[in-house]
């Protein structure tokens, strides 16, 4: 969409001030420990862009709040790399370079705002190279320290500490099935047919580049086999959300432009833990 059809869509400019507003009005209180995921076209014309959208949060939270996005790595090599040929195969553990908590990008089909996060004065990275997460604000570093190198979605992740700090998912404009938190709840469910993956990546030791071997459960096919449960072509974590709303958990409410969703992440897991268990042991 052209920029005057954005600006006719959310009846001009979206400006810091306004965000801040209605992300006061969705529940986004001072203090806050959030999470986002964001779709920046939702919004409308944002004036300024990710750095206006970040400044809107940030005076949502305040200086006692924080703010989380999940990053990833924009170069990070395929689940498949070990399939490859050898020769190419020795040509990308050679020279691939090395996750850099500073210098890799986040990943691009994320959107624009975790690598505009990262890049913020201040902000920290988690060190897990394939699911890494930044953050902004009192607890940054408590958010992010120790990534686990395995089952990194799982205890001890920033995932499961966003849980433990009472903190809130927002889904700023962006849809259902980009609530991530609930890979936490697929990662600590008890539920028959997990799926795992296991795969390298190069990462920094002590400032050398080292190959580390990794693993995970399947974000990437799945962790679980949801046909049963879930129609063909719907995402789960959209279904999820779906009953966690018809249930009363989390908040709808418009910001800028688009339609929002608030979420508590205790609440979310807790309610995507047994709905995992109900449905997939049946």
């Amino acid at each position: 969409m052209d920029e005057w059809g954005l600006l006719e869509r959310s009846g001009g400019p979206v400006t810091r001030s306004r965000l801040a507003g209605d992300l006061r009005a969705l529940g986004v209180e001072e203090g806050d420990v959030v999470m986002f995921h964001t779709r920046l076209s939702a919004l409308g014309y944002v004036a300024g862009g990710p750095r206006t959208v970040i400044g809107a949060l940030l005076d949502a939270v305040g200086e006692g709040g924080t703010l989380m996005a999940y990053c990833g790595w924009n170069d990070a090599l395929p689940y498949d790399f070990a399939t490859w040929p050898a020769e190419w195969q020795e040509a990308v553990r050679a020279e691939h370079p090395a996750y850099d908590l500073a210098l890799s990008e986040a990943e691009h089909a994320n959107g624009r705002l975790p690598e505009a996060l990262r890049r913020r004065p201040g902000a920290v990275r988690s060190r897990h190279p394939d699911v890494s997460f930044a953050a902004v604000g009192a607890e940054a570093e408590s958010l992010t320290a120790g990534h686990p190198w395995d089952h990194p979605h799982g205890p001890g992740s920033p995932l499961a500490r966003l849980v433990e700090a009472g903190g809130k998912v927002l889904l700023l404009g962006a849809p259902l099935d980009t609530l991530t938190i609930l890979h936490h709840a697929e990662a600590v469910a008890d539920a028959p047919g997990k799926r795992f993956v296991e795969y390298e990546q190069p990462v920094l030791v002590d400032g050398r580049r080292v190959w580390r071997r990794f693993r995970d459960i399947d974000t990437e096919d799945g962790a679980y086999d949801y046909s049963p449960v879930v129609p063909e072509g719907t995402c789960p974590f959209t279904v999820i959300a779906r009953d966690m709303l018809d249930a009363g958990i989390g908040t709808r409410g418009e910001v800028g432009a688009a339609e929002c969703h608030l979420f508590d992440a205790a609440e979310t897991v807790r309610f995507g833990v047994e709905w995992i268990e109900g449905r997939l042991r049946r």
